[in-house]
């Protein structure tokens, strides 16, 4: 009886939800290309190398960068590396449970890395301290706090700023550790978008109860000079050539926006 009525209840919420997106409309009134309130804090944790906060409307994660110091691949003997991981706090959510990484859970890593990774925004080469032998690894560790929605753009963006505010010890070329600091090299700032196709509706920045009754979900992560960096589809549902395009689009106008945001949050809190 119960769980017959939860699912009526569901279901009731579904189709407002579709409705008002096939009159154009949402349900907390926002346009379809526009964001939640974002809020950036760098510099959020005091004993990582780089951290930062992040809200999107009411989803909120952290970001820490830490390093050591490993071998290199074998194919990349001149270059450090980075690793991005992702924790669903159950606390975040009734739907986390405690416990190993999930498939939601690798795949909002994934992403967030192949955006950083893809767009060559860390200098990987300066990352290196004894070619072959002795090189940085980046370690960058996501925490979900609240999920209400778009993980994905929230994470990305805490991630880039994390990595923009974080600093590295300097080697000398015996690859002993000095006393000196400088920026992790940083180069780019890769932000994604992420679109919800909900009905024959292309929406920006779906929140939970969108996210609930979309489609499919496509990001678009593109850096400074409009190039898409990564790209990558969620769900089952597909999408048209012209509504890659538009969302390839909204990604290059809205991604620039929030790399302004970062650059400022980043500026004010120095």
């Amino acid at each position: 009886m119960v769980v017959k009525m939860l699912e009526s209840i569901a279901n009731i919420k579904r189709q407002y939800i579709v409705d008002l997106a096939a009159e154009g409309k949402r349900a907390d009134g926002r346009n379809f290309d526009q964001y939640r309130d974002i809020k950036i804090i760098p510099n959020y944790l005091l004993k990582a190398e780089g951290s930062a906060y992040v809200e999107i409307g009411d989803t909120k994660v952290i970001v820490g960068v830490k390093y050591d110091v490993g071998t290199p691949f074998p194919d990349i003997p001149n270059q450090g590396v980075m690793t991005t991981s992702a924790e669903f706090a159950p606390m975040a959510s009734p739907d986390f449970e405690a416990g190993p990484p999930g498939e939601d859970a690798i795949e909002l890593a994934r992403v967030v890395d192949r955006g950083i990774r893809e767009s060559n925004a860390i200098d990987t080469d300066k990352l290196c301290i004894i070619p072959g032998e002795k090189v940085m690894i980046v370690f960058v560790d996501i925490q979900i706090l609240d999920q209400d929605g778009n993980l994905i753009d929230a994470c990305g963006i805490a991630a880039i700023t994390a990595l923009l505010t974080a600093k590295m010890r300097v080697y000398d070329e015996e690859g002993n550790p000095t006393e000196e600091f400088v920026p992790l090299p940083v180069n780019k700032t890769p932000v994604p978008c992420t679109m919800a196709k909900i009905g024959n509706s292309i929406i920006l920045d779906p929140q939970m109860d969108e996210e609930m009754v979309l489609d499919s979900r496509i990001t678009v992560t593109t850096d400074e000079e409009g190039n898409v960096v990564a790209m990558q589809k969620g769900m089952a549902g597909s999408f048209k050539l012209e509504e890659i395009m538009e969302a390839v689009a909204i990604s290059k106008r809205e991604g620039q926006k929030n790399r302004e945001k970062i650059q400022k949050a980043i500026s004010e809190s120095e």
